[in-house]
């Protein structure tokens, strides 16, 4: 296959012919791409994902469509998103260090495809947790992960050109941004074609999108999403885009990304263990998943705390770019004046998650895009009664965020809520 070559979609029958000849390929799988055994597997909203074993080996082939893959061809988006993806993943390996993400093999811009590592025995994180798994390294591993990515790819550590032309590059992922601006921000808030949610939610849907504080505030958020484009953001980090086993944590799948705001990352991720906490109801006999409950929680503690002494860290040590200079601060000696400056990014960077995280819960129970934690849940009862609670829990983030003061305070909250609508 050449660059020249004009797209075609793949199948597992026609992929050892059409990619047989790559010898990154042969020399992981096999000479023989006869001998290779193919099987597709993506369960995304958007692309192709096959993996490809043969008897040397495995590897993975994520190729693009020039459509939304969960709606049809009636929804359009350039195959250039797998562009954006591929950048977006080498820079977050070298942010964030080698064994984050999957190891890239090969990129192939004109057939929208990527052909990189096979996790295994890896599982998708949000699986894991709806079937109650506890894997013990992820908090310390997403704090780290998020907080490098996010400092390293701002003004903060970058030069002034080096960070402006990595803004240009991925200016261009219009599609994918246009995305997340309305289905996160604007269309669960309305009656919008596409929205679904679960029967039995609809006097609080109701009374959600007649709620004019949190409509200003979704909107509040969605100006700071478009404008401030303060790093390089993973743009959909959630569970579903998290492999791990007990020993190892990958980052998957950005595609969305784009520069925006450090907290929405962060909020998106938080947001996700906190949907998790409330579906628990839905997976469990007979409150046997009261440890689960206390596991997520300090999940997200550990986060946020990690995230908190990484970021300040790299504050002090890599703080090398073009805000917040040393030539103003500890140059002058004045180290106090730099933590003082440090303060006040992590308390807006504070402030602006939770209000990301509040719409991230709203969208994923009323928007196009659900998530397993309450899909999965057969009874549609059952169901209804773990997300109202937590659709509440979102409206208060967003409409409270700037009376919140701890990590602590928002988990005893979502608790508390979660308890009483259990009883």
């Amino acid at each position: 296959m050449t660059k020249s070559d004009s797209f075609e979609a793949l199948t597992p029958e026609t992929l050892p012919a059409r990619l047989g000849g790559l010898p990154v390929l042969t020399a992981r799988l096999g000479a023989d791409p006869g001998a290779w055994a193919v099987r597709e597997v993506g369960d995304g909203n958007l692309n192709l994902v096959f993996v490809v074993e043969g008897p040397k080996g495995s590897a993975v082939v994520k190729q693009a469509l020039p459509y939304v893959r969960l709606v049809g061809e009636s929804w359009p988006l350039p195959l250039k998103r797998s562009f954006f993806e591929y950048h977006a993943l080498t820079r977050q390996q070298a942010r964030a260090g080698k064994g984050t993400v999957p190891e890239i093999y090969h990129f192939d811009e004109a057939q929208a495809l990527i052909v990189m590592e096979y996790l295994t025995p890896h599982v998708i994180l949000r699986r894991a947790l709806i079937d109650g798994r506890k894997l013990p390294r992820i908090g310390r591993d997403l704090g780290l992960f998020a907080a490098r990515t996010l400092f390293r790819g701002s003004d903060l550590a970058m030069t002034a050109r080096e960070r402006k032309q990595d803004l240009a590059l991925f200016a261009d992922n219009v599609e994918l941004c246009d995305i997340t601006e309305n289905l996160v921000f604007t269309d669960p808030y309305f009656e919008a074609e596409l929205n679904r949610h679960t029967p039995g939610l609809e006097p609080l849907v109701a009374e959600l999108r007649a709620d004019r504080d949190l409509k200003v505030e979704a909107q509040r958020l969605k100006h700071l999403f478009a404008a401030k484009a303060e790093t390089l953001l993973h743009g959909d980090l959630h569970t579903g885009s998290i492999m791990a086993t007990e020993g190892d944590t990958r980052v998957i799948d950005p595609e969305f990304a784009c520069y925006g705001p450090m907290a929405f990352d962060v909020g998106m991720l938080l947001a996700n263990f906190w949907m998790s906490l409330f579906s628990q109801a839905g997976h469990e006999e007979d409150n046997s998943r009261e440890p689960m409950r206390a596991y997520l929680l300090a999940t997200v503690t550990e986060i946020w705390a990690v995230f908190r002494a990484e970021f300040s860290a790299l504050w002090r040590s890599e703080r090398n770019g073009m805000l917040y200079a040393r030539s103003v601060f500890e140059e002058r000696g004045d180290a106090l004046g730099a933590e003082q400056a440090l303060d006040r990014v992590l308390h807006e960077l504070w402030d602006d998650l939770l209000g990301f995280a509040g719409v991230e819960i709203h969208r994923r129970i009323l928007g196009l895009a659900h998530n397993a934690d309450f899909e999965t849940i057969a009874d549609e009862g059952l169901r209804a009664k773990c997300e109202a609670p937590a659709l509440r829990f979102g409206r208060h983030l967003a409409v409270n965020r700037h009376r919140i003061h701890s990590i602590e305070e928002v988990n005893a909250l979502a608790a508390r809520i979660d308890r009483e609508a259990r009883a």
